[in-house]
């Protein structure tokens, strides 16, 4: 997964992967509080979503969502973020606010009623019901599937999404084998950046600022924002009932909350723009979802759909741009 500003680890469902002492150490303005505070409740309702599509290999998640503190940290992020909008998105944000509201009385009704009794298997296999074990064209989890009906044009996205990580010294984690273009990937992408938002508010200046704000607002805009309202509707027809119905609920009300609070107009893709590019990996692999999958590496995947060529020849026109 896309995590850590140096250590490249992966975020635990106790802290982040960003370095977080910040808020402890630096004495807040109250002229900077409300952005601060509307940037980390943010942060971490992002990583609450990626944390929920990641395949799980342990009973860390289960144990999360069991104990109530899945719901308790969303509720908690959730009025934080409430309390300091003061307009920002207008009816639309606040709209969306109260829908999510009820979906985290979803799932704290779904863990009272038959969550608490899971153990890891059930959960693993509700993940495999609902996204396979092999990457299934009913409810895709991975962005380069929308909207490119040849091997080119995932190639072309593949290398922009690097592009984003790598601007911001981020990598695949070995310890996470999922594809970068993965939304659980993607979504703690989010939350990094809006976590070092906080950070630059308090530490780093106007322009930096705005570079991470711009960049937020970049990804939303020409990634998730256009590929996840149509994944998410995908996903409520093959999930139906259960956790991941309600995980899709949530997902589709967050990004319209995030597209109305960032001010950005995607150009969302519709069922007709579903084709995707029949791709078959190198010698005859194909790609699978969570723990099943050990190819998913992020040098291994840029080699193979291309993206490594793209980002050099990016540079490389560059380079002749500037010599010119």
């Amino acid at each position: 997964m896309v995590t850590g500003v140096k250590e490249g680890k992966r975020a635990t469902h106790k802290g982040s992967s960003v370095a977080q002492e910040e808020p402890k150490s630096v004495k807040i303005s109250p002229k900077d509080a409300p952005a601060v505070e509307r940037a980390l409740c943010r942060s971490k309702l992002y990583l609450l979503v990626s944390w929920g599509y990641l395949y799980p290999e342990d009973d860390e998640f289960l144990d999360y969502l069991q104990s109530g503190e899945f719901v308790e940290d969303g509720r908690t992020a959730l009025e934080g973020l409430e309390k300091e909008l003061h307009g920002i998105g207008g009816k639309e944000v606040t709209d969306r606010i109260e829908a999510i509201k009820v979906h985290f009385d979803a799932i704290d009704q779904w863990v009272s009623s038959e969550g608490e009794n899971w153990n890891i298997q059930d959960l693993r296999d509700e993940h495999r019901r609902v996204f396979s074990n092999v990457i299934s064209l009913d409810c895709p989890p991975y962005e380069t599937l929308f909207g490119n009906d040849h091997v080119f044009g995932q190639s072309y996205v593949m290398g922009d999404i690097a592009g984003f990580y790598s601007a911001f010294g981020l990598q695949l984690s070995p310890d996470i084998h999922e594809r970068l273009d993965h939304l659980s990937v993607e979504l703690e992408f989010m939350h990094y950046l809006s976590y070092k938002e906080s950070y630059a508010i308090l530490h780093d200046g106007k322009e930096k600022l705005q570079t991470v704000v711009e960049a937020e607002k970049k990804f939303v805009k020409e990634h998730i924002g256009r590929w996840v309202p149509l994944f998410s509707g995908m996903l409520k027809r093959k999930a139906d009932f259960g956790f991941y119905r309600i995980l899709a609920d949530f997902t589709t009300e967050w990004m319209g909350l995030e597209i109305a609070y960032l001010g950005v107009t995607p150009q969302p893709y519709s069922e007709t723009d579903y084709r995707p590019a029949s791709f078959m990996s190198p010698e005859g692999q194909t790609f699978e979802c969570g723990a099943q999958d050990k190819g998913n590496e992020l040098s291994l995947l840029m080699n193979e759909v291309g993206a490594d060529a793209f980002l050099e020849k990016e540079n490389s026109s560059t380079e002749k741009s500037g010599n010119a």
